[in-house]
This record gives C-alpha cells, structure tokens and sequence, in this order.
C-alpha cells in the first residue's frame, strides 16, 4: 500500500522533472484523504500553504501509478494558473476552456489521458466497489 511519504516523493518528481519551471512560492503538502467516487483529488489553501489531497483509495496498489501521476499533475496545473497559491490567477475559473487538459497535453500527458480515459470507463467502477466494501 502506498503511503504519504510514497505520494511526497512524487509529487517532487513530477514538479522536478515535468514542472521545473513553476516557481514553489509556499509549502506545498500533499496527502491522501477521502474515499471518493467521483474525485481524485483537489488543491486548497491552509494559511499561507498550499494542501494537494489525492483521493485515499489511490493508495491502493490495485488503482493504476498513473492515476496517482495524472491527478497529481492535474492539480499541479492549478497551482501554475493561481488557485490556491501564491501565484498570480491566470483564468477566472479553474478548467475554463479546457486550460486543464491542454497543459497536461502539452507537458507529455496525453498517453496517460487516454489511459485514464479506459480505466474510469472500464476499471473503475467495480474497483471503487471493491476497495470501499473491503
């Protein structure tokens, strides 16, 4: 099982490695939390920090590492655009025109999108049901 100290490391590589130019201006704390169906993960303020909380079922060896990488990345994003960070708001809201999708592209996600895509389609459901009545 995957744990927070595991999910810190990635988000350092993936910031490293697919970000390195995004400037870290706060601290930035990720954490497994929740157990949601329809949520992978969501980025908030905590005073002056910065919190990246990634669905808790994804702590599960079973649910995909790229799963984890995308939703990582994807809140990533919206700390580069300005929502909940010290960055300057780029867009008035967080996916307007598909912002989202279109940096992900662009930074090398797209053959993980496409995975995701098969996974929520085919995989998912039953996993969710697996892994919340364990």
């Amino acid at each position: 099982m995957r744990d927070d100290i595991w999910l810190k490391s990635r988000l350092d590589q993936i910031w490293e490695f697919l970000f390195p130019e995004v400037p870290k201006q706060n601290n930035v704390h990720i954490r497994f939390k929740g157990r949601w169906k329809n949520k992978f993960g969501h980025i908030s303020k905590k005073g002056k920090d910065s919190e990246i909380v990634i669905n808790g079922l994804f702590k599960h060896l079973e649910v995909p590492e790229y799963m984890v990488d995308l939703t990582i990345a994807h809140e990533l994003v919206h700390y580069m655009h300005g929502f909940n960070s010290p960055l300057p708001q780029l867009y008035r809201h967080p996916h307007k025109g598909g912002i989202v999708t279109k940096e992900l592209r662009k930074r090398g996600f797209s053959h993980l999108m496409v995975k995701e895509k098969y996974f929520l389609k085919d995989k998912w459901k039953s996993l969710y049901e697996s892994l919340i009545n364990a």
